[in-house]
């Protein structure tokens, strides 16, 4: 049965209130023309289907996945700069390690080497989520009613602001942390602000030429009487050309909808793959120790910032935003496909554990052929004095990774476990998991408010932690004696306590932030 005429639509829609942070299903649920009757449980926001005569349900609830891997990297997080505000050990699983062609010749102590491969997804899970929001955000702005619809200008504008807020806090913690000595701290916030600019004018822009193409493809596509599609991936009425003589059936829309949405999906899976190369192509040595460096950057700082490293007197910036950019393209794919139709919580569970079969696969494969590392001939422990291949070496030799900036080994094996933390959580009952981990629930749906406070907080707490059980030590970064807490007790008990301390906070913001209208700028913390 043909469906009546009407625009090409977008697939389905987050609900409006939802923020860019937020992985929240639609309140409004939407017919498919190849529906099936059974109810279907709550997932990433795709719609539920529902009968004809049914009334509608109320809005489902957030779907847990994102926000509890998100809270769960915030822990992880906390983790890592715990240690840096105790001075527990060097910031690194290698002794001088993870920069780009940085000769290594001791690992990290054991804990140390455990603790900070974990946190290595932090950073990558973060800009990832982060371009997971921007679709959210930006179809719920897009599906409001005519008369609340954000314009183009409203969205760009949004985002502009969005990452002038980020940097802006940026800049003045890091002013607060170096007593003003470095000008430009860049721990991290900016990459995301820059990022999160970044990939949401990147969706302006494919959600335009998506569009374009559809209807450009509707007039090359040969008709065909019959078509045998069922479950179109983009479900809800699907729209025709106007005029007697232009009509198209429905599934030749549907057609061209499909073709346009999958070709702008390779465009962004090549753009990421090339975003993260460019980290390789850039090196001055090209991820090999042992070879003289040859700029491929411009000396300003000012223009390295953007792709590469600097440790300089004042201008310090370990997260360079192109450098990261893959991960926010990634997220913007991932959320695409997420909110293409309405997949059961199986296929997204399933569609994550193949998602980090794959990225695991990559990862062996840059190991063993040497294709995507910048720590080529950069391992010299005691297993290497006997040659051989460097990453077979050993088990730390395998999974040491370069962060700094982050090569296509890092790029793989970070992806590969954030898709793995999404399966695990989306595998949980949705009860049991609100439950279990509503502490991580908590984290997550707060995450700029948690990281703004927990980085006062471990100031303020690592003063008496240091003073009660602290020991001499060597300064991660200077080498020199200094007095911190090396003991994993006090360490765990000192992580433990900034968790216990900022849940009650971060509740309390939580419930400040609902009571906000939905473009509130306190929804940006």
């Amino acid at each position: 049965m043909k469906q009546p005429a009407s625009p090409i639509t977008l697939p389905p829609q987050p609900d409006p209130a939802v923020q860019e942070t937020s992985f929240e299903p639609d309140a409004s649920p939407m017919l498919s023309p190849h529906r099936n009757d059974e109810e279907s449980a709550p997932n990433y926001g795709s719609v539920q289907r529902a009968s004809p005569t049914s009334t509608p349900p109320p809005a489902p609830a957030r779907a847990l996945a994102p926000d509890l891997l998100r809270g769960l990297l915030m822990a992880f997080m906390a983790l890592d700069h715990t240690s840096l505000m105790l001075r527990s050990w060097p910031h690194a699983t290698a002794i001088d390690g993870e920069n780009d062609s940085a000769p290594v010749h001791e690992w990290n102590r054991p804990a140390a080497y455990v603790i900070r491969t974990l946190t290595h997804l932090c950073a990558p899970g973060f800009t990832f989520l982060l371009g997971m929001g921007v679709v959210y955000f930006g179809r719920s702005r897009t599906s409001r009613p005519p008369d609340k619809r954000w314009t183009t200008g409203q969205l760009a504008w949004h985002f502009f602001v969005r990452a002038l807020v980020l940097t802006a806090i940026s800049t003045l913690m890091g002013l607060a942390v170096s007593g003003g000595k470095v000008w430009f701290l860049n721990m991290v916030l900016f990459s995301l602000a820059v990022d999160y600019l970044l990939a949401g004018l990147t969706w302006m822009a494919v959600a335009k030429t998506e569009r374009l193409l559809a209807f450009a493809l509707l007039k090359v596509l040969p008709l065909r009487k019959k078509d045998d599609v069922t479950e179109p991936l983009l479900p809800g009425p699907q729209p025709r050309l106007h005029g007697e003589e232009e009509m198209a059936p429905d599934v030749e829309i549907i057609r061209a909808a499909d073709i346009s949405w999958h070709i702008h999906n390779v465009f962004l899976a090549i753009g990421a793959a090339v975003m993260i190369w460019w980290n390789i192509w850039l090196s001055p040595t090209g991820g090999r120790c042992g070879v003289d460096p040859t700029p491929r950057l411009p000396g300003s700082d000012w223009i390295k910032i953007w792709f590469y490293p600097i440790m300089d007197e004042r201008v310090k910036s370990g997260f360079p935003p192109l450098a990261w950019m893959s991960f926010a393209v990634l997220g913007l794919l991932y959320g695409r496909i997420i909110l293409a139709r309405a997949w059961s919580p199986k296929a997204i569970t399933l569609g994550n554990a193949l998602a980090s079969l794959g990225f695991t696969l990559v990862f062996v494969f840059a190991r063993i052929f040497h294709v995507g590392n910048l720590s080529e001939g950069c391992l010299s422990m005691a297993e290497h004095q006997q040659g051989g291949d460097q990453y077979l070496a050993s088990v730390k030799s395998f999974f040491y990774l370069t962060k700094y900036p982050p090569d296509v080994a890092f790029w793989a094996f970070t992806m590969a476990g954030n898709h793995l933390l999404l399966a695990l959580f989306g595998a949980l009952p949705p009860l049991f998991a609100s439950k279990a981990f509503h502490v991580l629930l908590v984290y997550g749906t707060s995450a700029l408010f948690f990281y703004i406070v927990h980085i006062l907080m471990l100031g303020a707490l690592s003063l008496p932690v240091i003073a009660l059980i602290g020991r001499e030590v060597s300064d991660p970064f200077t080498k020199q004696p200094v007095r911190g807490v090396d003991q994993l007790w006090g360490f765990f008990f000192s992580w433990g306590l900034l968790l216990a301390i900022l849940y009650p906070l971060c509740r309390w913001y939580g419930g400040f932030k609902k009571a906000k209208g939905p473009d509130s700028i306190w929804r940006f913390f």
